[in-house]
This record gives structure tokens, sequence and C-alpha cells, in this order.
């Protein structure tokens, strides 16, 4: 009985803070990088203490939301690197499908990779670069990981798909940061144009045997 009972409250509780969460991503959608914790807490019809006690500070939320828009990046970019098609459609595919997510949801893009841009009074201290961090690098090892499962790149190839990995995610993050502000051409022609960059010593390489293929 006391199993059954725990296990209620842990669904219970796992509920509610997708509820909470649900509420922040209309805040932010609303508010990009300003949203605030008073704001999320109108939102979900609670007051900020409670808010507080669900994920301790607005950095505790920022990791929440992190987590749950990366996940669903990750897996856009994991879809776009699996279709049936040639290398150089792949490598397309992936810079598109992360440019078309922050395409549709720029907002969201602001809150977790430029959170202290509208940072007011209530939100000392929350600087950009030090929560935003820890979500490239993990896209970084992301794609280092495919990287290496897919393309043979000889002695040190761990090492290099590694470099690889972040220079890649590193480049998509500074371009689709400067295209989303200045939307200097289409998303059609920066892919192309990013594609064309990489595309070099990727061409070259070969696919890992017994792997499934880049």
């Amino acid at each position: 009985m006391e199993t059954s009972q725990r296990q209620d409250q842990q669904r219970a509780a796992e509920r509610r803070r997708k509820e909470l969460l649900e509420a922040a991503d209309r805040v932010v959608l609303r508010d990009g990088p300003g949203a605030s914790m008073n704001a999320i807490a109108a939102e979900a019809g609670i007051t900020k203490p409670i808010l507080y006690r669900h994920f301790g500070d607005k950095g505790g939320l920022y990791r929440a939301l992190a987590v749950r828009h990366t996940d669903g990046l990750l897996a856009g970019l994991r879809a776009a690197l699996d279709a049936p098609a040639d290398r150089r459609s792949r490598v397309e595919r992936t810079l598109d499908t992360y440019l078309a997510a922050i395409e549709a949801r720029p907002q969201v893009y602001r809150f977790l990779m430029h959170p202290g841009e509208e940072a007011g009074p209530t939100d000392p201290g929350f600087e950009s670069g030090r929560h935003s961090a820890p979500l490239l690098r993990r896209m970084g090892e992301e794609l280092a990981q495919v990287i290496a499962e897919r393309v043979d790149l000889g002695t040190g190839g761990e090492e290099l798909a590694r470099v690889w990995g972040h220079g890649i995610v590193g480049m998509m993050h500074a371009a689709g940061d400067w295209w989303l502000r200045e939307r200097p051409c289409t998303r059609e022609v920066l892919v192309h144009h990013l594609a064309d960059l990489l595309w070099g010593r990727l061409a070259a390489a070969g696919d890992r045997t017994g792997g499934p293929g880049f």
C-alpha cells in the first residue's frame, strides 16, 4: 500500500512539474529572455514560493526547460542524420533542422541562449554564457558521438570527432544567432553556404565499417 501511494505521489509530482514547464513555455514564448518567475507563477496559477519549491530558482527552471527543448532538438537532428539520403543531403538537412527550430521559436531560443538580455532586477546575475554553455557542450558531445559512430577518421578519430562535433555546434550557434537577428539571406542559402564550409573533409572521409553510415 505504501509503495502504491509513493508511486501515485511521484506520478502526481511529475504531472505537476510538466504542467509548470508548459506554463513556463507559454510565458517564454510571450516574453522571451525577459520571462520572470513572477510571470511564470502567475501563468501557472500558483505563488512564486511554490514555483521555487519545484525548481529552486530561475537557474533551476532554465535547466529544466533546456533539457526539455534540447531533447526535442537532438531527436530532430538525429532523425535528419538518419534520413535515407546521400551524405551531403544529410549534412544540409541537419543544418536546416537546427535553423528551422530556432526560426520557429525565436523567443525560446533567446531565452535559452541569451537569458540575461532582458533580465530584470529580480534576476540578478543570470548571465547568458554561464547557463547556455552546458547546453552547447551537450549538443557538441552528442554530435561528436554521431560522427564517431559513422565516419572512419583513422588514428585519433575519437579526438577528431569531438573537435568536429563541438566545432560544428559552435558554427551553427554563431551563424544561426547572427542570421536570426539580421536575416541577411534565406535559410536555404545559409544552409548551402554552411554545408560548403563543412564539406571538404567530410566528403573525403569514408564511412566507419559496420556503422550506420554518414
